[in-house]
Formats: C-alpha cells, sequence, structure tokens
C-alpha cells in the first residue's frame, strides 16, 4: 500500500469500496512546530465520473486501484453501445454509449491512442489522445478575401461535431480538434 506522499497524478487508488484516479495534488507545509507536511487530493471515480476531494498526512496508507490500462482501437457500434478491440491480444470491450457520454464525437475508425480503463477486467472508460483529426464535412462557402485573422464560422465535421473554424477552411479540409475543450486546433 502506498503512501500518500508516494501519490502522483494519474495514480490509482482504491477508497471506501470506490476505484479512483488522482487528478490534482496539492502539498501544503504548515509552519507549526511538528506539524506534518499535509496532501490535498482530488480524486476522479471511474465509474461513474463523481468527484472527491481529501487532505491526507504524508505518512496515511491509501489503498492501491485494481485498474489496468490497455491500448484500444474503435471496432463497431450497435445501437447504443460501442465496441472496442484490445491492439495487442485482440479482446473485445463493450461500453454504452451514455458511459462515453461527449467523448464519442472524437472518436472514428482511424483514431490511435485511445487507451481502455478497465476494473476488474471490466471497461469503465476511455482516455482519448490529446487531440484527434476530423474532417470538415459540411461548412458556408469561405472568403477569398479571409485571411487568418480572428474570424470564424460554424463547421460541421465527419463525426456529427460543430465547432467554429477560421473563416478560410472549406469543406473536405482535415482540421485538428482538442478532446478536452472540443474547440478547433489547428489545419492537420
Amino acid at each position: 500500500m502506498p503512501k500518500a506522499s508516494e501519490l502522483k497524478k494519474g495514480s490509482v487508488v482504491e477508497i471506501d469500496g470506490g476505484v479512483y484516479v488522482v487528478r490534482d495534488l496539492e502539498i501544503r507545509n504548515p509552519s507549526a512546530r511538528g506539524a506534518s507536511t499535509l496532501y490535498k487530493f482530488r480524486f476522479f471515480n471511474v465509474r461513474d465520473g463523481r468527484k472527491l476531494e481529501q487532505t491526507l498526512k504524508g505518512d496515511d496508507f491509501i489503498k492501491d486501484g485494481n485498474l489496468s490500462r490497455h491500448s484500444v482501437q474503435f471496432s463497431y457500434r450497435e445501437g447504443d453501445m460501442v465496441t472496442f478491440m484490445d491492439t495487442e491480444n485482440f479482446s473485445q470491450y463493450t461500453l454504452s454509449a451514455e458511459a462515453l457520454a461527449d467523448q464519442s464525437a472524437f472518436i472514428t475508425e482511424e483514431l490511435e491512442g485511445m487507451i481502455a480503463l478497465l476494473v476488474d477486467g471490466e471497461i469503465v472508460g476511455v482516455e482519448l489522445p490529446p487531440n484527434v483529426i476530423l474532417a470538415i464535412v459540411d461548412t458556408p462557402p469561405g472568403n477569398q478575401s479571409a485571411s487568418a485573422s480572428a474570424r470564424t464560422k460554424l463547421a460541421t465535421l465527419s463525426t456529427g461535431l460543430e465547432v467554429q473554424v477560421p473563416e478560410y477552411l472549406e469543406t473536405g479540409e482535415l482540421v485538428k480538434v482538442s478532446t478536452t475543450t472540443g474547440k478547433y486546433v489547428s489545419r492537420a
């Protein structure tokens, strides 16, 4: 069992029967004599997305979480279920579209770098790469005099996601979109 002082961002722990990932960590050193260092953690529940904040002393022990990460690739959608295939052993994991929530707007067959989060061999979520490349399928015609200015227009991407893109981009072009903010980053 690791001590609180050994945890880092991304560490997986078990608290009250739930599996949590460390999202944020803040270290405080009180100035009083004999005071021990305090670690303030923000945890994220991998099953239901709940957040939990706890402050622990550096010597407190925390139970290690039983979460494994596997590189996966999107296979297919069937109804409201999405199936992923492990790229190493080719086993398949099925997750409901509801569990993916907003992430499904970024998932395509060509997407690489997805990581499945497994608890006891059951998929509970997917980590996406920071940016994805998607094609513009519908956008108003570009203005010939448009330059790389801050003027934008709405574009519909290949997954149905709608983002604001620079005015000079045309239908059929590839763009890079951030999976954390859902906003246009650059041309691909």
